[in-house]
């Protein structure tokens, strides 16, 4: 995402078209991270809302050296860790309940040959706890260390290390659970 000096010097300056220009523009790489974390879609728009405002106040820090996108995707992500931190008390830190595998639509025999895309992969990562699901993508996908996530959580690096290994364990089970119902289809 390639953006100019003059028209973040605009963003900056309170032109309102600008804004919503760089809303729109941002969107799609900054819900992407937001939706990771998130329940669902409503609440991915809140956390995206929260960054975005936090990008616009933060302008006048942007440093044109490192890429646009990487700059908001860590004002996206660390957001996303602030309301995290906010809502805590509030949420279920542990849930180790039952968690069952995506549903999948079953169509015929070359559903064996189907191969699971991201988004899929990303609907059995949303099935996992709250906190869970929260240090997995920290961790896995967007590579921060245990030491980080404990930092930014106030959690301890053990405690990152055990809810990344149980994500780990739960999506190995989804997956079985996937593979095993086309197995079954086949067969």
């Amino acid at each position: 995402m390639k953006v100019t000096h003059e028209f973040l010097k605009s963003c900056k300056d309170g032109d309102r078209r600008s804004q919503k220009l760089l809303y729109e523009r941002c969107f799609r790489p900054m819900m992407l991270v937001c939706y990771r974390y998130a329940d669902c879609k409503d609440d991915a728009v809140d956390l995206l809302n929260i960054a975005f405002l936090k990008v616009i106040n933060n302008l006048d820090k942007y440093n044109e050296e490192v890429p646009f996108e990487a700059w908001i995707k860590r004002i996206t992500v660390n957001s996303v860790i602030d309301e995290f931190r906010k809502n805590k008390k509030y949420k279920e830190m542990i849930h180790t309940g039952d968690l069952t595998t995506a549903e999948f639509n079953v169509a015929d025999v070359n559903e064996a040959d189907r191969k699971l895309d991201a988004e899929s992969i990303l609907k059995l990562v949303g099935q996992l706890p709250n906190v869970t699901r929260s240090v997995f993508n920290l961790f896995a996908i967007d590579g921060y260390s245990h030491k980080e996530i404990a930092e930014k959580l106030s959690i301890s690096e053990g405690t990152s290390k055990w809810h990344v290994n149980f994500a780990r364990t739960k999506l190995k089970e989804m997956l079985k659970g996937v593979f095993s119902a086309v197995k079954s289809i086949i067969l």
